[in-house]
């Protein structure tokens, strides 16, 4: 899924190019590029698929060319994951109607990816023989309140375990006693199933999505697909895989994904991934000059000269500029978008 705008990574994410396009922590790859490479482990390119906007179907080709055109689907409207999930999975069930589908945001970072692939592929052999969805739990090395939780219950085949519920983003005490009970997960937004299931599962729980998806699949594979989808994608309901889904179905297990992953949310975030130079500095890319900083990231496509700061991001990107503190960073898409006003 990569259709996001990540908006909190102003302005180095802007909606004409967002984050998972954008070599955030300088590996030389872009988000969508390193989610592409960690999936190398458990399938070709040629069996991988993406759920984007209209507008970014160009940069997804540019960046990601192994992947077969007609498997680059263009949403005409942003419709939560849902909507995204349910044409997408219709789209590769006319095809492949046994299909084993691994669902997986496209602007996350995962730093094991060994660990990572192991995951998967435990969470693939479930699903293939069952009638179940598994959704990846991150194992949790601090009470955040950033994340929502996935609460396990009983141990039911190796590392895989029950959901017993999900819990919407808690407040530190809340999250401290998620770490200290030792089942709670972060919610990674990860999800493993076969087609059949999530189908099933779609059409239980979300029937008006269904609804939409069956009168327009006969057009799915054909000239008039593009049009199709631009008249009857709106009438889906807008609402996330989350809400329509797995709060609902009872066939929700969860396995620990035992490996570093952020979705890479905010500045702090992407600070805290990047390499620190001995004053706690992170710098991506050339042509930043500090002097007397600590515990910055700087991030820029223009020479920079910076002096003096501490706990500061300093963003530059065709010509625009951010300066905040990073422990005031939650008000930098509220403050950007006055921009436009």
């Amino acid at each position: 899924m990569a259709g996001g705008i990540g908006s909190r990574l102003w302005p180095v994410s802007t909606p004409e190019k967002p984050k998972q396009f954008i070599d955030l922590v300088g590996t030389g790859r872009s988000l969508i590029q390193m989610t592409a490479d960690r999936f190398s482990g458990v399938c070709g390119m040629s069996n991988m698929w993406v759920v984007t906007s209209g507008k970014y179907v160009d940069i997804v080709r540019s960046q990601l060319p192994g992947i077969p055109r007609d498997h680059i689907l263009a949403e005409p409207e942003p419709r939560n994951t849902a909507p995204c999930i349910a044409y997408a999975c219709r789209k590769i069930a006319m095809r492949h109607p046994d299909a084993n589908i691994v669902v997986t945001p496209s602007d996350a970072l995962v730093t094991d990816v060994r660990v990572f692939t192991s995951t998967i592929r435990e969470a693939l052999d479930f699903t293939s023989g069952s009638c179940s969805i598994v959704t990846v739990g991150i194992v949790p090395d601090r009470p955040e309140t950033g994340y929502g939780y996935i609460c396990a219950s009983s141990r039911v085949e190796g590392n895989i375990c029950k959901v017993q519920a999900f819990k919407e983003k808690p407040d530190r005490r809340t999250a401290e006693g998620y770490l200290s009970e030792g089942n709670y997960f972060w919610n990674a937004g990860i999800f493993v199933w076969n087609v059949r299931t999530i189908e099933d599962q779609l059409r239980r729980y979300a029937p008006s999505i269904m609804a939409v998806i069956d009168s327009m699949s006969p057009k799915f594979y054909t000239d008039e697909e593009e049009d199709t989808l631009r008249e009857h994608f709106c009438e889906c309901e807008k609402i996330s895989i989350d809400y329509a889904v797995m709060e609902k179905s009872e066939v929700i297990y969860v396995i620990p994904g035992k490996f570093v992953w952020s979705d890479l949310g905010s500045w702090s975030s992407v600070r805290s991934h990047t390499v620190r130079d001995d004053d706690g500095n992170a710098v991506v890319g050339d042509g930043a000059v500090l002097s007397g900083c600590r515990n910055c990231i700087i991030h820029t496509d223009s020479p920079l000269v910076a002096e003096g700061l501490d706990g500061y991001v300093v963003a530059q990107k065709d010509g625009r500029t951010l300066v905040c503190r990073l422990s005031e960073e939650q008000h930098v898409r509220e403050l950007s978008g006055k921009l436009n006003k």
